[in-house]
């Protein structure tokens, strides 16, 4: 009997060892992706890529990865490959490849704001008609939302990631 609690008893201090241990990893894993996050944040050079797309009044679209829509934002330029669904008011596109919201710009102003359990960051283009401001919601964990406000088109809003494999 003695043997059998002596046992018990082992497997026990076993099984609580091995779920501090497994919780501790958990939250070490947890804490780096928080500070890559907020390190490629800070240095602004990252790569939000676009899983789903919400146009205004419409039904949610999954994006295929093979696609890769994205907008990489950089300390000198924003590069945005996306698609768009939605109201055009003026300057409609003529072509195919004119459509969705495709620009390079290198004039803008970039501010990040913390919140508490995300990054807002704020981006106000000055030399593209294709998009007016960007805002983004960065979570802790790398998702990130999209919401790109233009003159001459209904806001858009875009669902993903943040790639901290730069």
């Amino acid at each position: 009997m003695k043997n059998l609690i002596k046992i018990f008893f082992i497997a026990f201090l076993g099984l609580a060892v091995n779920t501090a241990f497994a919780q501790n990893t958990k939250a070490d894993k947890k804490a780096k992706q928080e500070q890559a996050v907020k390190g490629k944040i800070d240095s602004v050079k990252y790569t939000f890529v676009a899983q789903w797309m919400n146009p205004m009044g419409g039904r949610q679209v999954f994006l295929t990865p093979a696609n890769s829509y994205d907008i990489k934002i950089r300390k000198d330029s924003v590069i945005a490959f996306l698609p768009y669904f939605g109201r055009v008011y003026m300057n409609a596109p003529l072509a195919g490849e004119d459509g969705g919201i495709k620009f390079t710009s290198t004039k803008f102003d970039y501010k990040i704001t913390p919140k508490k359990d995300r990054w807002q960051v704020i981006i106000n283009f000055k030399d593209t008609r294709k998009a007016r401001r960007l805002t983004m919601d960065v979570f802790k964990n790398g998702t990130a939302t999209a919401n790109i406000i233009s003159d001459s088109r209904d806001p858009i809003y875009f669902q993903g990631n943040i790639d901290i494999q730069i």
